[in-house]
């Protein structure tokens, strides 16, 4: 729920071409093995699914950093969505609110998932432990919805759009996926809004940037090689931002040298320039509950628009710094609540997915 682009110019460029000659590129991996190897996440559910299963399309969910937040319990009659806080990232998200909107995404791929097998559930969150969610699979007519196909095609397209504005009742359209009991959504498609907006986009990202601690935390979270990402399967890898790939030593070296404030606040500010609108979503109350409930609206809304043809992108700084969530929360005209999830969305290109850990990796053990 809250990507970085590894930002790289025309010098940069021509450095990652030197690197290629002089140190040789084979230890990035293929992108083709990369593309084959998400391409086998992202595959159709069977008809005749295994929980396991629901657990895979539950993971191709959005969530911050691409931590992947979660840990799943099978029993009998249930699954139970876990935090795994040895994914934190404490700098950028101290108190865990992205953790368990992230949360929030997982089990609404993993609702979503189970209705088109017939197994439309109930979905209640546990406020009795640290935070974790029941899912309990019933019986009934299988349910198949625009939401649930557009699950293995959704992703976070950190790229330029091509500044189309989007049709009324598709904004519609999208309002009316994205409606949780709890959670509110506010749609900015005016051109000064968006704006105000991209101001605040720009000082949260100079802030961050400016702190060694978020740099850190962000650099850890990278990945510049499909070898890399392939092997960790998380992280922010350096294709699906639309850059090129490298060596991990070398992408290290070049995201020390390269990245900078005014590039990517420059960047910042041309992708909201050609984005169609921002979708802000605020939950009634500042808890673990409703951060969640946010996270199930958010996804709702990727959801419904990938199947509408539009692309999506978190721009979370103006809420992740303290001192502009004031300014959001009062240019939503909701002063005294928290905003949860700020997102740009528009038409724009298709990117490489971003990986995923497979199903045994976040298989919690049933007496854990």
């Amino acid at each position: 729920m809250n990507r970085r682009q590894f930002i790289t110019g025309g010098g940069a460029l021509a450095l990652a071409g030197v690197g290629a000659a002089a140190f040789s590129f084979a230890r990035t991996g293929s992108m083709a093995d990369y593309a084959a190897a998400v391409a086998a996440t992202r595959a159709g559910l069977s008809e005749r699914p295994q929980f396991a299963d629901f657990v895979r399309f539950a993971t191709l969910a959005a969530n911050g950093h691409n931590t992947q937040p979660w840990r799943f319990r099978l029993g009998e009659d249930h699954i139970t969505i876990l935090p795994d806080f040895a994914r934190r990232t404490p700098v950028v998200d101290p108190d865990d609110h992205h953790l368990f909107a992230s949360l929030g995404c997982t089990a609404e791929n993993l609702a979503l998932a189970a209705a088109a097998r017939g197994r439309r559930g109930e979905l209640r969150f546990d406020p009795t432990g640290n935070g974790s969610a029941v899912f309990e699979p019933g019986a009934g007519p299988a349910e198949r919805s625009v939401l649930f196909e557009a699950i293995p095609k959704r992703q976070s397209t950190r790229a330029d759009y091509d500044g189309r504005s989007i049709a009324t009742a598709d904004l519609e359209t999208l309002a009316a996926a994205a409606r949780v009991p709890g959670v509110d959504l506010i749609l900015l498609t005016d051109r000064q809004q968006i704006e105000r907006v991209r101001d605040l986009v720009v000082a949260g990202n100079s802030a961050q940037m400016a702190d060694p601690a978020f740099m850190r935390e962000l650099k850890h979270w990278l990945r510049f090689a499909p070898s890399q990402a392939l092997e960790t399967g998380d992280g922010l890898f350096s294709a699906a931002s639309g850059n090129p790939t490298a060596p991990a030593w070398l992408g290290g070296l070049m995201f020390d040298l390269l990245f900078r404030a005014a590039t990517e606040n420059d960047k910042h500010a041309r992708q909201l320039h050609s984005s169609a609108g921002i979708a802000i979503f605020v939950s009634e109350r500042d808890d673990k509950e409703h951060w969640m409930r946010a996270g199930r609206a958010c996804q709702r809304f990727a959801l419904q628009a990938t199947a509408l043809g539009l692309k999506h992108a978190f721009i979370n700084q103006p809420f992740e710094v303290a001192a502009l969530r004031l300014q959001l929360a009062s240019l939503v005209g909701m002063p005294r609540r928290r905003p949860d999830i700020v997102m740009r969305f528009g038409y724009g290109p298709a990117l490489p997915f971003s990986p995923r850990r497979p199903v045994e990796a976040v298989l919690a053990p049933a007496d854990a």
